[in-house]
């Protein structure tokens, strides 16, 4: 699935040919996405102007004088930008065509992303209301996330991949962080001290950052809007290296199962 990382490279790769332009027309070949796409959003977003382009955790919001479409790209969906005219692939559900000659297109081979028109504030719609504060922003911090784990059973690693608690730290960025903290991923989150929570918080921020750097991690149903792979993959520590040695002290790395989730850690650097 893309994280954090891989939407936020695709909002400031889409960005400079969307921003400031008009909508000519939309294109639905499948509405049946998670959720249907309107059969009202062509009337909805013709002719509207692009006004901003913003992400909301792993939302895309493109704003208008009108409303604002949501868009999120579930377990597989890429967008890319296209000349209007490019030939359609399998799986290419939804085009947004500009009247600069310009295609914003859904390709999607899961269909669990989604296509959403809202007129009232992205921030009230029910799929973003709830979400906790961006990891990258200044409410993000140590006493924010310390205070939140108080009486708290929950192991850290899902802790901090609730979106209600902080929104976007998804599987692999969750494992790469508790690495550089230090912290077993198994341990409550209720009783880790807030030096610790110190390290982790300032940790997240820097796994994200160095991703968003670098374009996000390659997966295999993931690439930049302009078809060019992210590298971040190349440096992760511990995701997806079960069996390997450790990049810190050669100590094999560990696999196991967290909600549902494949967790990785290193046994002699996380305690």
């Amino acid at each position: 699935m893309p994280e954090l990382p891989e939407v936020e490279t695709t909002r400031r790769g889409i960005s400079p040919h969307l921003l400031n332009q008009s909508v000519q027309q939309v294109i639905i070949r499948n509405r049946n996405l998670r959720w249907p796409i309107s059969r009202q959003l062509a009337n909805d977003i013709k002719d509207q102007t692009i006004t901003s382009i913003e992400r909301r955790g792993k939302y895309l919001l493109l704003g208008t004088d009108k409303g604002t479409l949501i868009i999120h790209l579930g377990m597989s969906g890429s967008l890319r930008i296209l000349p209007c005219d490019e030939e359609v692939k399998k799986h290419d559900h939804f085009d947004l065509q500009m009247k600069n000659g310009q295609c914003l297109r859904l390709h999607d081979p899961r269909r669990f992303g989604a296509v959403l028109w809202t007129r009232k504030s992205p921030e009230t719609h029910k799929l973003l209301s709830a979400l906790g504060p961006e990891p990258l922003s200044e409410q993000f911090n140590t006493e924010y996330l310390f205070n939140r784990s108080r009486q708290r059973k929950q192991v850290i690693k899902t802790f901090i991949m609730d979106s209600k608690i902080v929104t976007g730290v998804g599987n692999i960025y969750a494992s790469e962080a508790l690495f550089l903290a230090g912290i077993h991923p198994k341990h409550a989150a209720g009783r880790i001290s807030q030096t610790r929570y110190a390290k982790l918080a300032e940790s997240i921020k820097t796994v994200l950052e160095a991703a968003i750097e670098q374009g996000g991690t390659t997966l295999k149903d993931f690439t930049q809007s302009d078809g060019k792979p992210g590298y971040f993959k190349q440096q992760l520590n511990v995701y997806g290296r079960a069996d390997e040695s450790c990049t810190s002290c050669g100590t094999k790395i560990k696999q196991l199962t967290l909600g549902q989730r494949a967790s990785y850690f290193c046994p002699h650097c996380q305690k």
